[in-house]
Parts: structure tokens; sequence; C-alpha cells
């Protein structure tokens, strides 16, 4: 098998697109469990009993799990619909995006998800401190630490600087 050097565009394009499938079938299983345990939480009796501002958190998590549902899923489609086109570029630029929305969607779901359980068994503050907690631990692996270690890898290709010359040392 010929190594990634020596991989076409079209080649290079193609893995890529396939990676980014790949990691989705990841993120739906996810999505995917998340939006079942907010569907049947609606049926349960202990729901109907729920204050207005919970079950507005509640509604608003699963709208987040729709849209994170939509967002994840789209670029499966769009590849099935523009492969064959030779559009794989396209895919990959949209597809990414999608990806890096839907994934916030799922972050913002979960969170909202969890900060509800928060708020029914302890109470207001505990929902706070849970969301905050959260929303930092998605923010913070999902986000921050890939920027860093992208910047990291920036620094680490940078060459060293120059030593001083001869004629710029003192002695």
């Amino acid at each position: 098998m010929a190594g990634r050097d020596e991989e076409t565009p079209n080649q290079r394009l193609a893995r890529n697109v396939n990676e980014l499938l790949g990691e989705l079938r990841v993120a739906q299983a996810g999505v995917q469990i998340l939006f079942g345990f907010l569907l049947s939480v609606v049926f349960t009796a202990q729901f109907r009993s729920a204050s207005g501002f919970e079950k507005a958190v509640h509604l608003v998590a699963v709208l987040l799990a729709v849209l994170s549902t939509a967002l994840l899923s789209a670029p499966a489609a769009w590849h099935r619909i523009l492969f064959r086109a030779g559009r794989r570029d396209d895919i990959l630029r949209a597809g990414n995006r999608a990806v890096l929305a839907g994934l916030g969607c799922l972050a913002a779901a979960i969170t909202a998800t969890v900060s509800l359980i928060a708020k029914v068994v302890y109470g207001p503050v505990a929902m706070a401190v849970v969301a905050v907690l959260v929303g930092l631990t998605f923010a913070t692996l999902w986000f921050v630490t890939p920027n860093f270690l992208s910047n990291q890898a920036v620094r680490d290709t940078r060459p060293s600087p120059e030593p001083p010359s001869d004629s710029t040392r003192a002695e």
C-alpha cells in the first residue's frame, strides 16, 4: 500500500471523507442514546408534575439533540448525494463545519440534560454548578485541547532561533 506521501489528491480526499464518516459513527451513537432517553422521559408520571422551567430545559435539550442529529448525519447524506460528482472537497469542507456544530449541540444537550437531573435531585444551585462543570469539561476536551495541541504542533515545527554569531557574543 502506498504511503500517505504518495497519495494523489483524490485519494487523500477519499481517505479524509472516509475518516470523517467513521468519526460520525462514534458521535451518532451518543446522540441516539441521549435522544432516546430524552424522548422516553416525557412519558413518565414524574415528568407530568415537573415545573414549567424543568419542562422548558428538557425541550431545549431535546431540540439540541435533534439539531445535533441533523448536523452529524448531514455529511453522510451529502456524501451519498455528491460523491459521484467528484465533490469530495466540498463534502469535507462543509462536513467538518457541520460536525463541529453538531458536536457543540451534542455537548449542550448533554449539559442541559445532566443539569436538569441535578436540579430535580438536588436543586437549582446544583443545576448551576453541574452545568458549569459539564460545559467546561466538554469545551476543554472537545475544543480547547485540540486547539492547544494544534498550536503546540505549529510551535514544534518552527525552526529554532539562530544562535548568536561570534561577533555579537559578549566575552
